[in-house]
């Protein structure tokens, strides 16, 4: 027998608590995951911040250095018509900061072409949750 005032397909009270209970669950799961992974999102995105903040510093300490052995090289050739031993020191130096220079050069171009890619763990969980939600159906 149906209530006064209550719908034809609520037929217990229970039955209507059991099943706000479980929508509130589902809710609630699905809260959490969405939560999980807007972390992971934000996680990502600092990280890919402080790796853009690494390779500009690499570059502009590339430049400087780079810059530095340019200088010194042209010292270098120009001092070529005076004085001997002052051509040795400024070779030195040229070789030292162009050697810096390369080297924190071949370090980007190693960091450019081995990045990962943007929201990587964010993409696989998601894939993960289609998966499970998926099987569970």
């Amino acid at each position: 027998m149906v209530k006064e005032g209550a719908s034809a397909t609520e037929t217990t009270p229970g039955h209507a608590t059991g099943l706000l209970a479980s929508l509130r669950r589902l809710l609630g799961t699905f809260t959490e995951i969405l939560h999980t992974r807007v972390e992971i999102i934000s996680t990502e995105l600092e990280e890919e911040g402080w790796r853009v903040l690494q390779l500009i510093l690499y570059v502009l300490t590339s430049i400087l250095f780079l810059g530095l052995g340019l200088l010194i090289l042209t010292l270098f050739i120009v001092k070529t018509f005076s004085h001997v031993n002052q051509l040795y020191v400024l070779g030195g130096f040229a070789v030292f900061y162009l050697g810096i220079g390369t080297i924190i050069a071949l370090m980007i171009r190693h960091k450019l072409k081995t990045r990962p890619r943007l929201f990587s763990t964010t993409l696989s969980e998601l894939d993960k949750d289609r998966e499970n939600l998926g099987s569970g159906s």
